[in-house]
């Protein structure tokens, strides 16, 4: 099924049931494949072999040993955490893959901020240490981009987003370009199992909802799923897992290293 035929799936499918009452087929993706890292037998090690809540719970408790930072030292952390690999002067720009200069962090028109990929207003946890400052899902974003965003859950379809080529977005939903889907699907997920409500934090879940408001939930899960298939680890990608687990925080995004645990999970 091609991309764009996927983006207008919400439409298509609600119109054709109701006219001719067709039984519609399932938009899936193929299962990421297992893979092997050097952490399997240090840092993963109580969690290779497991899968379902086992797994989820031994991985929660793996990555919850974590050093956190403040929020105005996120600034400085994301020009290192996004570098341009082609432009060490730039950082990569989420949703629109732009490469723009560090210098120009801020809050006006043609800056870029920091995206909270899960929405602070998702579970209340706004920018304090913790879920608010937590580069795992934190990443440089054109200001108006970021605005256009908001707080919207997850999901296929809307109008074209001025500013990101090839993202989309519609009242309550955001879809990011082809290169960020599976980015966007592994932080989320990342935040699913790294705040499960036992330290002072709300127990952050995926579901299947885009109208989660405050909740501290964030959908679509099955979307979010398809969009680990659809777009894995890139380069990118597994070199900012490293640089923050090596320099800031001190734990991983085990979505990154094995996106097979996704479905092992959910």
């Amino acid at each position: 099924m091609s991309v764009a035929r996927i983006r207008s799936w919400k439409v298509w499918a609600a119109v054709s049931a109701a006219v001719v009452g067709l039984t519609l087929p399932a938009v899936t993706a193929t299962p990421a494949a297992a893979t092997t890292t050097a952490y399997d037998t240090t840092y993963y090690k109580n969690a290779v072999g497991k899968t379902g809540t086992s797994l989820k719970s031994a991985l929660h408790t793996i990555i919850s040993s974590q050093s956190k930072i403040s929020y105005d030292a996120v600034w400085n952390a994301l020009k290192v955490t996004d570098q341009d690999p082609n432009n060490t002067n730039n950082v990569i720009l989420l949703y629109s893959g732009v490469s723009r200069s560090k210098s120009l962090n801020g809050g006006d028109v043609g800056d870029w901020n920091r995206e909270h990929v899960w929405a602070q207003s998702h579970g209340s946890f706004g920018t304090s240490a913790g879920p608010g400052t937590d580069l795992h899902h934190l990443r440089a974003c054109d200001v108006q981009v970021n605005s256009i965003r908001g707080n919207k859950d997850w999901d296929f379809g809307g109008s074209a987003v001025s500013g990101a080529t090839g993202s989309y977005t519609d009242s309550n939903s955001f879809e990011p370009r082809n290169a960020d889907k599976g980015d966007v699907a592994r932080m989320i997920l990342y935040m699913a199992v790294r705040y499960e409500g036992d330290d002072a934090w709300a127990d952050l879940e995926p579901n299947e909802s885009t109208t989660n408001g405050s909740v501290p939930w964030h959908g679509r899960l099955s979307v979010l799923k398809q969009w680990n298939e659809q777009d894995p680890p890139s380069a990118f990608e597994e070199r900012r897992n490293d640089v923050i687990y090596n320099t800031y925080q001190g734990n991983r995004n085990p979505f990154i290293d094995h996106p097979e645990w996704v479905e092992a999970i959910w």
